[in-house]
């Protein structure tokens, strides 16, 4: 039940730490994984992370009812990653607006809007 309450402050808390480490410098602060496209599966990640805490933060916080949770924070995530890239490429001297970064984000939520989708299928069938 304390999860429950506490999933707004949770996704709140996220979305700003997403918007901190996407506007501030990290050249030489992260390590290199020498990953194929690395930042790209981060990218995805994070905004599959972030659409899925704030479709729990609107079910339970908000009451709203799953399917537009859902599509509330599909787009809320899309919004915030192109939001972060052009801020990026606006107001960062470190940092560029890369289309495909924002394309990582938007497949990342989708994916994650997806998985709850069928689950949420899933649940309604049983």
């Amino acid at each position: 039940m304390v999860l429950k309450k506490a999933t707004f402050i949770i996704a709140l808390v996220y979305a700003l730490a997403l918007a901190v480490v996407s506007l501030i410098n990290l050249d030489g602060r992260l390590p290199d994984l020498e990953i194929s496209f690395g930042d790209k599966i981060f990218h995805f990640l994070a905004y599959a992370l972030f659409a899925v805490l704030w479709y729990f933060a609107w079910c339970f916080t908000f009451n709203f009812k799953k399917k537009k949770a859902l599509i509330y924070a599909f787009i809320f995530a899309v919004l915030f990653g192109i939001i972060m890239e052009v801020l990026q490429g606006t107001f960062t001297a470190s940092r560029a607006l890369d289309v495909y970064d924002a394309l990582a984000n938007t497949l990342g939520a989708l994916i994650a809007a997806s998985v709850l989708w069928f689950k949420n299928q899933l649940h309604i069938k049983n």
